[in-house]
């Protein structure tokens, strides 16, 4: 696959993203924050489970094999949903979105800059400091036109 076609992949990726936070949001006010949620994991769990039998070649190890800390970044999801599914309603589908890749750029410089979580290390330079301010700035101009908008 050419790497073109796969950041054109990650991009539609994080565009559903911001149409599920969107949807999950108002589902959150109607039902509430956790039954959404559930909800969410449970039809992700039958598609996941269903993409398994059908598609999935098998692998050497099983989820049972590897390394216990792996399988926590199953629990971040739920803290992401949840979380979602509450801010969107209040400050909108698009602060959220840029406030959590505010976040996930932070923390993915900090990860990679590290080599942490056995990812490979690359370095923090001048160039990814000025783009994560300039998400930063994003962010704050976001806020500030929603918030005008009230």
């Amino acid at each position: 696959m050419s790497l073109i076609l796969l950041l054109a992949l990650v991009v539609a990726a994080g565009a559903v993203l911001s149409v599920q936070a969107a949807i999950n949001g108002r589902l959150g006010q109607a039902v509430g924050v956790l039954r959404s949620s559930l909800l969410t994991f449970v039809v992700g769990a039958i598609t996941t489970a269903l993409l398994i039998v059908f598609f999935e070649p098998a692998h050497a190890i099983s989820l049972l094999d590897v390394p216990k800390w792996q399988l926590t970044g199953a629990l971040f999801g739920v803290v992401y949903m949840m979380v979602m599914v509450g801010a969107v309603p209040i400050v909108g589908t698009a602060v959220a979105t840029v406030a959590v890749i505010v976040g996930q750029l932070g923390m993915g410089m900090l990860i990679d800059n590290f080599g942490w979580l056995g990812n490979p290390a690359i370095e923090l330079s001048g160039s990814r400091i000025v783009a994560m301010l300039c998400l930063a700035a994003a962010l704050v101009f976001m806020y500030r036109s929603s918030t005008r908008a009230d």
